[in-house]
């Protein structure tokens, strides 16, 4: 699916009917497959000399833990890491909800820093500057 088609799908869609979804067995999916491209909308012309490992803390799973990918950005490249083993010069922790909502641009992520709905533990000037270095798609 293509990233303003997942927007799209993510606005028409009633919050209840998301929370089902991310609280089934396709959770890891959808998230596998987010991060995936994530990468693609990554804009190195944005990113300068920025180097960084970030944390990603995606949280409501039905056990109560959260799923975490690691993006290391580097040398004007961002890769996703298949564990997340290396520290974080930030971490991004919010619900799954929240999380689909920002990456679809349904929602603000300074809003959602103001509100408590995401947290940020670490260099917080680059948690400010995340949403420009990524094309979030618009719905």
């Amino acid at each position: 699916m293509e990233p303003r088609d997942f927007a799209r799908l993510v606005t028409a869609t009633p919050v209840d009917e998301l929370r089902r979804v991310m609280g089934g067995p396709h959770r890891r999916t959808i998230l596998d497959g987010i991060f995936v491209r994530m990468p693609t909308l990554f804009r190195a012309d944005r990113a300068g000399t920025t180097e960084a490992v970030l944390h990603w803390s995606v949280g409501d799973r039905r056990e109560g833990t959260v799923d975490t990918y690691e993006m290391v950005i580097a040398g004007g490249e961002c890769v996703l890491s298949a564990r997340p083993d290396r520290e974080p010069r930030l971490t991004l922790t919010l619900s799954d909800i929240d999380f689909l909502k920002l990456v679809s641009s349904n929602a603000n992520p300074v809003t959602m820093f103001v509100l408590g709905r995401m947290k940020a533990k670490g260099d917080r000037g680059l948690a400010m500057r995340i949403p420009t270095l990524f094309d979030i798609p618009k719905p």
